[in-house]
């Protein structure tokens, strides 16, 4: 085998001189390359959701959200408005020199002493997930080659399209503002199309559990992530900038990653739920490798709680009985995340109406972003407990919620639909979206939703 500097050389040796014309010299790129670096300097500073149009402005959420984590990010706060002013006016020579000092900022801020976010455990391994949970629920061995499995996996999935589909319109406002413009919410507000980011993470992983099989690590799946998938925002863009670096899981979860807690990780768990049926230390397990994918600790365990919840919907079929063997069980007791979701389903057994309970819940995460993993997983409890099997009702109140919307019905609607199959999705949710699945996965763009299930069920075999 030639040695590097031996194939460079040979190249350097046969290399002969040619006289381009001006429009071969390759500069002309320079400027596209220019305009299309300003438009993603800019999104970071404002940009609007696919899907929904909801503003968002990513740079000053990264600023809150290290310091809801407990990190002193009062310096990076003192160039929010400077740097506001510099999108305005697109100065984009200093609007790159305050962005880049601002992420300096957050990658070197020092820990707040006695913060109270910092006063839970870090869960950096699953060792220590183990040693701080009950799981009590017995590991079954579900019977894959019954067609009642497949049923249940093809509702499953057909369900969190469904819901995917249905909250991406709603996704980034709040209940008194979609009242306003929607009244209240039981169907599409629009014709849904089936796009959505959440999905693509989840086929990465089921693509990546193929080649690897029971070994399958988070290395594998951080290399399907950018094989497949060609854009990413927030927690998922720096983990992929991190792997193409050579910044492999975790640290590619973590590092420079200020929406390590968002809820990235929490939208993907219902696969592994759905490869691990009856199996919930088995979905926990397959949550933990892909969610350090892009996350870390809380953002991570939030994508066990999702999956956990999947896993147990092939056995039980009473909502609120899987939310709180969940919440009881598999989620760390000394973790903040636990902290959510007990409160959550704590209040919402106070009261006889959702949105009395959601009301007093979110007042206390008023100051996380709409994406960050814990009002979104306080949404999921109100809308399971109180929808209980209701598939209609539950996506009422999920999106009615607001938030991150979509995110909070796809993984929910996908327990709903494990559990009632036909009889949880009407033909108003099903026709719209018939058998397709539109994607932006390099080499999958279109799938059959039937087919897509198929796979599932062939993958989920090799944990048998």
């Amino acid at each position: 085998m030639k040695k590097a500097w031996e194939r460079e050389y040979e190249l350097f040796q046969n290399a002969k001189p040619v006289v381009l014309e001006e429009d071969e010299q390759g500069w002309l790129f320079s400027e596209q390359i220019e305009k299309m670096d300003d438009i993603f300097l800019s999104m970071k500073w404002w940009s609007n959701v696919p899907g929904s149009n909801a503003p968002e402005r990513v740079i000053i959420a990264a600023i809150a959200d290290m310091g809801n984590m407990g990190y002193d990010v009062s310096e990076a706060e003192k160039l929010i408005d400077e740097g506001l002013k510099y999108f305005e006016k697109k100065d984009f020579v200093s609007l790159n020199r305050i962005t880049c000092r601002i992420w300096n900022i957050l990658n070197n801020a020092k820990p707040i002493p006695g913060h109270p976010s910092l006063q839970y455990r870090v869960y950096d391994n699953f060792e220590k997930y183990l040693e701080d949970i009950d799981p009590v629920f017995p590991e079954r061995n579900i019977n894959k080659d019954e067609e009642e499995f497949f049923k249940r996996t093809y509702f499953g999935w057909l369900a969190q399209i469904v819901g995917g589909a249905f909250g991406t319109a709603l996704e980034g406002y709040t209940t008194e503002n979609i009242r306003a413009a929607f009244g209240e919410v039981y169907d599409y507000v629009r014709k849904p199309n089936t796009y959505n980011d959440d999905i693509t993470y989840e086929i990465a992983f089921l693509k990546a559990l193929e080649r690897k099989g029971r070994d399958l690590r988070s290395e594998d799946i951080a290399e399907e992530w950018v094989a497949l998938i060609p854009f990413a925002w927030s927690a998922e863009e720096w983990a992929i900038k991190n792997i193409k670096m050579g910044i492999y899981p975790p640290e590619s979860g973590y590092l420079h990653n200020p929406y390590r807690e968002w809820i990235g990780a929490q939208m993907r768990g219902a696969i592994c739920g759905m490869v691990a049926p009856g199996r919930p230390l088995l979905a926990a397990r397959l949550a933990f490798i892909d969610g350090v994918v892009s996350h870390f600790n809380n953002g991570v365990i939030g994508e066990i709680f999702n999956a956990v919840m999947t896993s147990l919907a092939y056995c039980i079929n009473d909502v609120r009985e899987i939310l709180e063997l969940t919440i009881n069980h598999y989620i760390p007791k000394k973790s903040e995340y636990y902290t959510v979701v007990a409160e959550a389903l704590t209040v919402c057994k106070k009261h006889s109406d959702w949105e009395k309970a959601w009301e007093e819940i979110i007042k206390k995460y008023e100051h996380y972003n709409w994406i960050h993993a814990y009002p979104n997983a306080a949404s999921e409890v109100v809308s399971l407990w109180f929808g209980k099997n209701s598939f209609d009702e539950t996506m009422h109140i999920s999106g009615m919620a607001g938030y991150d919307v979509d995110c909070n019905a796809a993984q929910i609607a996908t327990i709903l639909g494990i559990i009632n199959q036909e009889e949880a999705l009407s033909e108003k949710w099903t026709k719209p979206i018939g058998d397709v699945l539109k994607t932006y996965v390099r080499a999958h763009k279109t799938i059959s939703i039937r087919e897509l299930a198929k796979y599932t069920v062939k993958l989920a075999k090799l944990f048998d």
